[in-house]
């Protein structure tokens, strides 16, 4: 348990070097790669979302792309196709073990549904063929909240798919500093070094399905999903896929903290970035307020009222 906790802080400091100033962030999508799942990225341009997909993908050794999703982006430019004349399979940007998704709200709902299957399953269909994606796999898909021309809002069935939602948001003026002076004479990606390959990294996966979790933590994530469906502040609730994918953040986030069993703080300091864009509030926040962070409010008063397991 020592070495796998040494080896998680080994791979977020070494994605610090370049992502000044984020650590709870690239601890967030540390915790989703762990556990199998995938990172929306909600955020302005310029802030470091595509420099975060390329560090971590350095840094475990992971093949990377990146799709620029625009409205004539169709399915067949992320999963790929047959070629007509050989049948030869030519895979897309998806087959790869870190996929960057950028603007993914740009692209038509028909060519967005081309990631479900991907993110799901870990694989694609094509013309009948189910072909499995490489393994790592994580989608880092990227929105900005305050574009509304030439944009379709990701649906519901698409954002479940989604483990966590976060926002990198603008650096602090020190971090900002530093920022300027590590780009002054050369780019710190060019010369980062791996600290694991992509086996080693599934060795940590492995471990986290092994960290023990007591049946009261499985009632109180069940409690929790289950209050966002009756409480008056929500229209939607979550769903019993949202409660598969929180135990094993859980775990993920026990396993980085150096522990081998899940602890109710593990579960609660996950809510807002497991919940808040899976539900809908009842009624609009007001002018002075996004719908994010109502969303947010919304869920940290609902996880205040639900009862914490007594052991």
């Amino acid at each position: 348990m020592d070495s796998a906790t040494s080896a998680i802080q080994s791979l977020c400091q070494n994605v610090g070097r370049v992502i000044t100033g984020k650590e709870a962030s690239i601890r967030l999508v540390v915790t989703a790669m762990l556990a199998r799942g995938h990172v929306l990225m909600e955020d302005l341009p310029g802030v470091g979302k595509t420099m975060l997909s390329r560090t971590l993908a350095r840094s475990i050794s992971c093949s990377f792309r990146r799709i620029q999703c625009t409205p004539d982006l169709l399915p067949v430019d992320i999963t790929g196709y047959v070629d007509p004349r050989t049948r030869e399979f030519i895979p897309g940007p998806v087959f790869a073990q870190i996929v960057l998704a950028d603007e993914l709200n740009r692209a038509t709902p028909r060519t967005q549904s081309a990631l479900l299957e991907a993110m799901g399953e870990g694989q694609v269909t094509v013309e009948g063929v189910s072909r499995a994606l490489p393994d790592p796999f994580l989608v880092l898909a990227t929105q900005n909240p305050i574009e509304h021309r030439g944009v379709n809002d990701l649906p519901e069935a698409q954002l479940d798919r989604f483990s966590v939602q976060l926002s990198l948001g603008y650096p602090e003026r020190e971090d900002e500093i530093r920022l300027l002076g590590s780009r002054a004479e050369h780019d710190p990606l060019e010369r980062l070094e791996p600290v694991m390959d992509d086996g080693q990294f599934l060795d940590l996966i492995r471990q986290t399905v092994q960290v023990r979790m007591e049946p009261s933590l499985f009632g109180y994530i069940v409690d929790l999903i289950r209050a966002t469906r009756v409480s008056s502040l929500l229209a939607t609730g979550a769903s019993p896929r949202c409660a598969l994918q929180w135990m094993r953040l859980a775990q993920a986030s026990a396993l980085m903290q150096g522990r081998g069993y899940v602890i109710p703080d593990d579960v609660k300091a996950l809510a807002i970035p497991v919940l808040a864009h899976r539900v809908f509030p009842a009624s609009y926040p007001a002018e002075s307020m996004s719908m994010t962070e109502w969303k947010r409010r919304c869920v940290k008063q609902i996880v205040a009222e639900v009862r914490l397991p007594e052991n």
